[in-house]
């Protein structure tokens, strides 16, 4: 989806609170050249598009390679420690997809609220909250039939419930080969090969980097390792909103699984705010 000029604030909002994070003062040249490659941006392409630009400006302006390396780290470890607890609540495999959905809370990008609290009150009242778009079945369905299965990762913490669900992937489908795709440079706490390892990622998939820096997947940004398992996966979940608002275009066999987390995106699908999706490509 193109991006919208609600959107401007919010990138740099991200460039501010990514400063924060890693204690830079110091904003002035960060600022000027991301005003001067924004004032020529094409405003065709997506948000996620233009944010990877944004994010290689501040790792060349400052030399810091992942400011948000800590913050990962913490939320991947706190969900890794929560598992149990998670497993306990999944009884089928639409309850796996929910609780993933659910994870795609933790996102400093573009949720504005309190995410610890989030986490606190979301996953204990997890049965009474339910799908705006619920396309599981035809997911299910999808993953039975598949030899190859591409999973587009998003944010930390919720990867330790991507786990999950891939592993019940397995249970449906033994024979089916399944790709963990994560961010090829870091990127807000979007994930990268490294994170994926730290939770052990590699125990039921094969973790590919797509080659970028972008909040999502942008296709003509990715290495060509990359395009040829997306472009040959019989079914491709993509997690978070990065991800769908850089492949709703698209044409591929694609689920999309997020929380909806500003009003751009919920114009966009057609639903309200905090909205649980699980929701089949329009396009297909």
């Amino acid at each position: 989806m193109k991006i919208s000029k609600h959107c401007l604030p919010c990138l740099l909002k991200q460039i501010i609170k990514t400063a924060d994070i890693a204690g830079t003062e110091n904003l002035d040249d960060i600022f000027h050249e991301t005003f001067e490659f924004l004032s020529a941006a094409d405003f065709s392409k997506s948000s996620p598009d233009i944010s990877g630009n944004i994010y290689r400006i501040f790792s060349e302006k400052t030399g810091i390679y992942d400011p948000f390396r800590e913050l990962k780290t913490y939320y991947n470890r706190l969900f890794l420690e929560k598992t149990p607890l998670f497993e306990e609540k999944i009884h089928s495999f639409r309850d796996a997809v929910k609780l993933a959905v659910l994870g795609n809370i933790v996102d400093f990008s573009a949720i504005r609220v309190d995410i610890d609290s989030e986490i606190e009150k979301l996953f204990p009242a997890a049965e009474s909250i339910d799908f705006t778009i619920d396309d599981s079945d035809e997911l299910l369905e999808d993953i039975r039939n598949a030899e190859t299965l591409l999973y587009l990762g998003d944010n930390c913490g919720e990867i330790c419930i991507d786990k999950i669900l891939i592993k019940q992937i397995h249970k449906i489908n033994p024979e089916c080969k399944v790709y963990f795709g994560v961010r090829g440079a870091p990127a807000a706490n979007d994930n990268i090969a490294e994170d994926a390892l730290f939770v052990g990622m590699d125990e039921v998939a094969e973790i590919i980097g797509n080659g970028d820096c972008s909040l999502g997947t942008v296709l003509s940004r990715n290495s060509k390792d990359f395009l040829r398992i997306y472009k040959s996966a019989d079914v491709i979940i993509s997690k978070g909103q990065g991800n769908y608002e850089s492949l709703s275009e698209e044409e591929e066999n694609i689920y999309f699984l997020f929380m909806v987390k500003c009003p751009v995106i919920a114009e966009y699908a057609g639903v309200p705010e905090r909205s649980l999706l699980c929701a089949k490509n329009k396009k297909r």
